[in-house]
């Protein structure tokens, strides 16, 4: 069988999808093209997203190759899929075509932004066409290539943390230290995950921002898969409660922790027993054998109030492990530094900062650690990724321009025709979407990815590229871009306008 997971590649669609093309119009050609509707969280004053994870969604579930086998394992299982276990309906003779007359690959095109791009609400991320009997096909794989909303929101949120943090490192932290910053985040989401792939791709995506990650199946794949054996992410050893409890007292169990690990950097999560007694009678023990081996200690809460148990923790460091002022003025713990990684958000992570800069710590001395917030508290609605036919040239030869608009949804409009999108200079080359008849000369943002099947010469891009795009891109361009041009902007107008007089004189409806 030639899908993942043992299952057959017919059924990596919705049910639905199945019985499209039986009653799809004949046509010579049809278009659609994925966008996001909104900013993450809906934030008005910061639009930027990335665009992250088309390349594994391609590899791994549409440039593969169907069999006959395959279609008889699909036909096996529609056999009672309808109502009362009777059959249902499905494409099976034209997918037995373009297994016999297209080596097995599915018959689509897909032209998609580079993996790491920033875009706004409204530009097309991907294009989708599909020609002659496969036109109804155009939309089949629809909703396993939406599945790039989870990577892509992962991505977003990680770089709108980084943005944050990054605010407070230019504030309060030497230039010679801002290295640090892409430590600052960690993933700790893997237990938070509903499998193994569902970490592999979220923490991926995380990596495109920040280095400290704890999710290990995550930084192999960037490293072996994506990005030639280079490694991106790293990590630090650190205790659990199990082992700070399995020991008699909690000195015993930091002890040993030194013993073993001391001269580099270690965390300890200190809120076993009680969070403050321990930083008032562990710490200055550990302080003395940390200085001595010239380690850095992490101290982690894992309870209590966020901003609190941080600001407790950095002075106690401050009283036990002592602190310069650096050339800004703010205090810099020698050797020691907190951690807070207990249901961190974007919003409490701002919170901690203000705090932390504030009590006049750099912002150096805390790092932050995300888990079922990084990469399991999302959804598709956070960023409204969609999917949406948006032209059809029937058998006839008439091309017709579609959108959606429906009168009771405003906020789910599409746009009409087909695209192409452009660096704009006057937006330090963030991409704005056109009308493929109406586009500028310079180069088009969406790519041939796929044509049914491979597409010779092409190769993705390594991690490492991947990373630099996104950071180059997010520092470049603005929080809100104009992201359609005027011409397509009309062009939505004119089509919206007829259609809406057909609605309007009912010939819409019959």
């Amino acid at each position: 069988m030639s899908g993942p997971f043992g299952l057959p590649l017919a059924l990596l669609t919705d049910s639905y999808k199945a019985s499209h093309a039986a009653v799809f119009p004949s046509a010579r050609s049809a278009t659609a093209y994925a966008e996001f509707r909104q900013p993450f969280n809906n934030d008005p004053n910061d639009q930027r997203m990335v665009f992250y994870g088309l390349q594994y969604i391609i590899t791994t579930y549409v440039d593969r190759v169907w069999t006959d086998s395959d279609v008889d394992t699909a036909k096996a299982f529609f056999s009672t899929h309808n109502t009362g276990h009777s059959a249902f309906p499905f494409p099976e003779a034209l997918f037995r075509k373009f297994v016999r007359e297209n080596n097995g690959h599915f018959p689509i095109r897909i032209h998609a932004m580079r993996e790491g791009s920033v875009v706004y609400p409204h530009t097309p991320v991907m294009q989708i066409s599909a020609r002659d009997e496969y036109a109804g096909l155009v939309t089949y794989l629809e909703s396993v290539l939406l599945m790039t909303w989870y990577p892509s929101a992962v991505a977003t949120l990680s770089r709108k943390a980084h943005t944050r943090i990054r605010e407070r490192y230019t504030q309060s932290v030497d230039d010679n230290m801002m290295w640090t910053l892409e430590t600052r985040m960690h993933d700790f989401g893997f237990r938070a995950c509903t499998c193994v792939e569902q970490s592999m791709l979220g923490g991926a995506a995380h990596l495109l921002t920040f280095a400290g990650s704890d999710t290990m199946s995550a930084a192999y794949y960037v490293q072996h898969v994506l990005n030639g054996g280079r490694a991106v992410a790293t990590s630090v050893p650190a205790t659990e409660h199990s082992v700070m409890t399995a020991y008699r007292n909690e000195l015993q169990a930091v002890l040993r922790v030194l013993d073993e690990y001391g001269q580099g950097v270690v965390a300890c999560v200190l809120d076993s027993y009680d969070y403050a007694r321990a930083l008032r009678e562990v710490l200055p023990m550990v302080a003395e054998r940390q200085v001595h081996d010239g380690g850095v200690f992490v101290i982690r809460p894992d309870s209590g109030d966020q901003v609190e148990a941080v600001l407790l923790g950095l002075r106690a460091a401050d009283r036990a492990f002592g602190s310069t002022l650096n050339s800004k003025g703010y205090k810099v713990i020698s050797g020691a530094s907190v951690i807070q990684g207990d249901g961190v958000t974007l919003d409490s992570l701002e919170r901690i900062l203000d705090a932390v800069v504030n009590a006049g710590f750099s912002a150096e001395c805390v790092g932050f650690g995300m888990g079922g917030g990084l990469l399991q508290k999302l959804d598709r609605d956070m960023m409204g990724m969609a999917v949406k036919l948006s032209s059809i040239t029937y058998e006839d030869g008439e091309t017709r321009d579609i959108m959606k608009f429906p009168k009771q949804g405003s906020a789910k409009v599409s746009l009409p025709g087909k695209f192409s999108v452009h660096a704009d200079a006057a937006q330090n080359g963030a991409p704005v979407a056109f009308r493929s008849s109406h586009a500028p000369s310079d180069p088009d943002l969406l790519e041939l990815v796929y044509d049914c099947g491979p597409v010779p010469g092409h190769a993705w891009d390594s991690f490492d590229a991947v990373r630099a795009r996104l950071d180059d891109q997010w520092t470049r361009f603005p929080k809100i871009a104009r992201a359609v041009s005027d011409d397509l902007l009309d062009y939505q107008k004119l089509v919206h306008d007829r259609q809406e007089q057909r609605v309007n004189d009912g010939s819409a409806f019959a």
